[in-house]
C-alpha cells in the first residue's frame, strides 16, 4: 500500500509549510501538492525533493473549486489507485490537508457576488467534496486537517461570507471528528488569526499587500501538525487568538458582527473599481 499525503492550496503560504514539514516527517511515500499555479508547485517540489533520496513531492496542477473540481480530483485519484493496484495494492491516504481557500474584505453589498460564490464553492464545497472522496482511502491512524479561521468563532461585519464559510468548516470538522473517532481517523480544524501569507492581497483585491500583525506561517503550521497528530480537534496557535476564541462565547452574534462592521474596517475596492479577480493573484 502506497501511503500518500494530499495538500491543497500548496503553492503559497501555509500550504508550502505543510508540504515542507510533512515531508520532513518521512512518513509518506509521496506527497501530492495541489494548486493551480503549476510553476510554483514545480519549484516547491524541486526544492523539497533535492533534500531527499527520492522524489517524495508530486506537483498536481489542478483547479479543485466546486463540484467540477472535486470530480476532477476524484478521477485523478481513482486513476492513480488503479495503476498502483496492479503492483502495490493501491493507495492509502494518511494525511489530508484541506488548505485551499480565500477571503474577501468589505461589506457584502459592496463586494462582487460572483467572487463571493466562488469563495463559498472553494472554501466549503471543495473541502467537503475532497474529504468525502479521500475518506474511502483512509485507515486507522489517518489524519484530516481543515483550515478554518479565527473568524469561524463569531460572525464578522466587513467579512461576512468568509467568516460564514469558515464557521461552516469548523462545525463540519468537529462533527466529522466525532463521527470518525471510532474508526481511528482524527480531524483537526486549524483556526489561525492573521498569518503572513498572500491572504490580504487577495482578500483586499490588491489594496492591502500584506497581512497586518501576521504570525509566521511555519510556526502556525508546526503547532497545527503537533495538535493534529495528538488527536486534538482544533489548533489555535497564539495566546491572543485563544483568548479571542474563548471570549467569543460571551459576545452576542449580532453584537460581534455590528462591532466589527463599525470598528474593524478592512480595505477593499468599490465594485466599480474592481478590475482584478482571484485568478489574477493565482496565475
Amino acid at each position: 500500500m502506497k501511503k500518500i499525503a494530499v495538500i491543497t492550496g500548496a503553492s503559497s503560504g501555509m500550504g508550502v509549510e505543510f508540504a515542507k514539514q510533512i515531508a520532513a516527517f518521512n512518513e509518506e511515500d509521496e506527497i501530492w501538492i495541489i494548486a493551480r499555479r503549476e510553476e510554483k508547485l514545480k519549484a516547491l517540489a524541486e526544492e523539497i525533493n533535492k533534500t531527499k533520496n527520492f522524489n517524495i513531492i508530486r506537483p498536481v496542477a489542478m483547479d479543485i473549486s466546486g463540484r467540477e473540481g472535486v470530480h476532477t480530483f476524484k478521477a485523478y485519484l481513482e486513476a492513480e489507485n488503479e495503476k498502483l493496484a496492479l503492483m502495490e495494492s493501491g493507495i492509502e491516504i494518511s494525511k489530508l490537508v484541506n488548505n485551499a481557500g480565500f477571503g474577501t474584505y468589505g461589506p457584502f453589498y459592496e463586494t462582487d457576488v460572483e467572487r463571493e460564490m466562488d469563495m463559498t464553492d472553494l472554501n466549503c464545497t471543495s473541502l467537503v467534496g475532497l474529504t468525502g472522496v479521500c475518506l474511502p482511502y483512509m485507515k486507522k491512524g489517518s489524519h484530516i486537517i481543515n483550515t478554518a479561521s479565527l473568524a469561524s468563532f463569531l460572525p464578522l461585519g466587513d467579512f461576512a461570507v468568509y467568516g460564514a464559510t469558515k464557521s461552516y468548516v469548523l462545525s463540519f470538522s468537529i462533527a466529522l471528528a466525532a463521527e470518525l473517532k471510532d474508526k481511528g481517523i482524527s480531524v483537526c480544524a486549524l483556526c489561525p488569526g492573521p498569518v503572513s501569507t498572500e491572504f490580504a492581497n487577495v482578500a483586499s483585491g490588491g489594496v492591502r499587500e500584506k497581512v497586518r500583525h501576521g504570525r509566521p506561517a511555519d510556526k502556525v503550521v508546526a503547532h497545527c501538525l503537533k495538535k493534529a497528530l495528538k488527536g486534538k480537534y482544533t489548533a489555535v496557535y497564539a495566546f491572543k487568538w485563544k483568548f479571542k476564541a474563548i471570549a467569543s462565547r460571551f459576545v452576542g452574534r449580532y453584537t460581534g458582527a455590528r462591532f466589527t462592521f463599525k470598528y474593524c474596517k478592512r480595505p477593499h475596492p468599490k465594485p466599480a473599481e474592481q478590475t482584478s479577480s482571484v485568478d489574477d493573484f493565482l496565475k
